[in-house]
C-alpha cells in the first residue's frame, strides 16, 4: 500500500520524452531556479519543465527555454516550428554547417 502512494511523488520528478524521443540522451538543466529536462535527437529538440511554475514565472518561461536550447545544443531552435507551451516545448534546430553531431549529454 505505502508504494501506491509513494509512486506518484516519485513519477513527478521524472521526465518522459515524447514518442519521436524515446532512445534520446537527457540532459539535465536547473536555471533561475528552475530545472528542465532536453532531449535532442538529431535536428529536433524537447524541453520538459520539471518544477512548479507559478503564474509569474510562466511569462518569462518560453525566453528562457528558448536559451536553454541554444545553449546545451549550440544550435538555435526555428522559431517556426515551435510546438508546446511552459510545461514543454519542442522545435527542430538550425545548426552550424560545422556541428552536425548532438553535444554529450550530461546529467
Amino acid at each position: 500500500m505505502k508504494a501506491l502512494i509513494l509512486a506518484p511523488v516519485l513519477l513527478c520528478a521524472c521526465a518522459s520524452p515524447a514518442p519521436e524521443f524515446l532512445g534520446a540522451p537527457q540532459t539535465r538543466i536547473e536555471r533561475d531556479g528552475m530545472r528542465f529536462a532536453l532531449f535532442r535527437k538529431g535536428d529536433r529538440v524537447q524541453v520538459i519543465r520539471l518544477d512548479h511554475a507559478d503564474r509569474a514565472t510562466r511569462q518569462s518561461l518560453p525566453d528562457l527555454m528558448l536559451r536553454l536550447i541554444a545553449e546545451e545544443t549550440g544550435c538555435q531552435p526555428r522559431l517556426s516550428s515551435l510546438r508546446g507551451d511552459t510545461g514543454e516545448i519542442r522545435a527542430r534546430l538550425a545548426c552550424p554547417a560545422d556541428q552536425s553531431a548532438p553535444r554529450a549529454a550530461s546529467g
